[in-house]
């Protein structure tokens, strides 16, 4: 498949190639999957569900990190 899959993510506009499912994309971006909670439209995405959603045109992401304090 060579479609034009264009996503938003953080409020930046990314283009794929191919669909990819959010587990793919977070390891491509580096980022720490214990230290994050993923809004998949609009939405809060329980972490068991990152491996079964697969990008699409039109998705919005917004990744918030986790930081801890004291």
């Amino acid at each position: 498949m060579n479609s034009k899959i264009i996503i938003t993510l953080n409020e930046q506009k990314y283009r794929l190639t191919d669909s990819i499912n959010l587990i793919d994309l977070l390891t491509y971006l580096n980022y720490n999957s214990a230290l994050i909670v993923l809004e998949y439209n609009k939405k809060i995405l329980p972490k068991y569900n990152w491996n079964r959603t697969f990008l699409k045109l039109d998705d919005n992401i917004e990744i918030i990190t986790i930081v801890g304090g004291g």
